[in-house]
């Protein structure tokens, strides 16, 4: 299950994200706009059904993705819920 960033369908994934996302880190307060990650927000290689789901994935600048990593499961019900703001 190895992850391939060049696949159309991931890159169609990422693209859909950060558009709904309005190429912006959706993390409170950041509004960031450069150094984007498209996040799974429940983790890629537990969830295969969700990989390409859109609402799977949030908008986070390089700092705030970084800062949950290692701790994505904790933080996937906060970002969740980001989605519906």
């Amino acid at each position: 299950s190895n992850r391939n960033w060049n696949s159309k369908e991931y890159k169609k994934w990422r693209l859909s994200v950060y558009r709904r996302d309005k190429f912006r880190c959706r993390w409170p307060n950041c509004r960031a706009k450069n150094k984007l990650n498209a996040h799974h927000i429940l983790g890629w290689a537990d969830n295969p059904l969700l990989r390409l789901n859109l609402n799977n994935g949030i908008t986070l600048c390089k700092k705030h993705h970084h800062m949950i990593t290692g701790q994505e499961s904790y933080y996937a019900e906060f970002l969740s819920k980001l989605l519906e703001r």
